[in-house]
């Protein structure tokens, strides 16, 4: 794999295309960054063609990243409906070959090219990044549209992303108060996954559910205008933002926990960079960390705040260094 590669983040709303060099100590060619809407485009082709024209560039191979499952030769967007065919999209761009991985799974990948600077430690435990000859296991999870989850396991000097639904795990109540909440939405939705609860309309679920029980009608709102409130004053507003913080606190330390995950988990995705100074002084490390018996353990695991702003393009880049890694052997 030599040359320029096209590579991709696909999110239901957004498509992000970059180049990448992956013979670059920085694979990701920053100022090649471009950003479109999903919707503007009929297909990946379409838009990965309007991106080329746009910067003038020519690839023969990509990477992509997207926001669904990939199953075998196709990946499906959760949240828009391309469904997109990696050998229709490879003939349709006269590629020699597209790889396609889902975003969590770039996120994972982003960790190995992390430098101290591109994240936020929470609560006291440290990180320093691993050499790539060392063994790790790190999870990786984040709130946005949805909840995306994933891991990360380092052996022998090769990266193995871990693909997960796991946002749509069920979501496990803590407390009194969160057992209501949890009777709230399972009378609106039946069964509640994390994903109900840790993303954007996660924390309007939350603050509806918390005005429920206060006998408030909140009206419609967004989850920006929750935020918004609480950083005035608004008690409800603030208390559904520290349920928030609690309980992606809760459920870090239970991925931490399933997939041991000893080495750090990584807190990425469009909300947390926006309440990060909630995360830092809320409840989610206490949660994090109580986990019965294997307390002391948790205390021990950093949990970081990604700032990364091109995480899942970085993730995407690495994960073609990794190919081109495995060519040459």
């Amino acid at each position: 794999m030599s040359g320029t590669l096209l590579i991709a983040d696909i999110g239901g709303t957004n498509a992000r295309f970059a180049l990448a060099d992956p013979h670059a100590a920085v694979p990701l060619l920053d100022d090649s960054v471009r950003e479109f809407a999903v919707a503007d485009f009929p297909s990946l082709a379409d838009a990965a063609r309007h991106y080329l024209e746009q910067v003038g560039a020519h690839a023969s191979r990509g990477v992509f990243a997207v926001a669904g499952r990939v199953d075998g030769d196709e990946a499906r967007i959760t949240n828009h409906p391309w469904v997109i065919s990696r050998s229709r999209t490879c003939e349709m761009l006269g590629f020699d070959q597209v790889h396609l991985l889902n975003d969590f799974a770039a996120q994972a990948m982003a960790i190995s090219l992390y430098r101290p600077e591109d994240v936020v430690q929470i609560g006291g435990a440290g990180w320093i990044p691993a050499a790539p000859d060392q063994p790790r296991t790190y999870a990786v999870l984040g709130p946005g549209t949805g909840l995306g989850v994933g891991g990360l396991v380092v052996r022998d000097g090769r990266c193995y992303p871990l693909e997960t639904e796991g946002g749509h795990v069920s979501f496990p109540p803590g407390t009194p108060e969160e057992i209501r909440i949890l009777e709230i939405l399972s009378a609106q939705f039946g069964r509640v996954s994390n994903e109900r609860l840790i993303c954007g309309p996660g924390l309007v679920n939350i603050h509806r559910a918390l005005c429920e029980i206060a006998g408030v009608d909140p009206g419609l709102l967004e989850p920006k205008d929750i935020t918004a409130r609480a950083a005035q004053g608004d008690a409800l507003g603030m208390r559904a933002v520290d349920v928030f913080c609690a309980v992606f606190g809760a459920i870090a330390g239970d991925l931490v926990l399933t997939l041991g995950a000893w080495d750090g988990v990584f807190l990425t995705g469009g909300l947390v960079p926006k309440m990060l100074d909630s995360l830092r002084h809320s409840g989610f490390r206490q949660r994090f960390e109580y986990k019965g018996r294997f307390s002391p353990n948790m205390s021990r695991v950093p949990s970081l705040a990604v700032m990364h702003p091109r995480a899942g393009l970085l993730g995407a880049a690495a994960y073609a260094v990794d190919l081109l890694r495995r060519e040459a052997q």
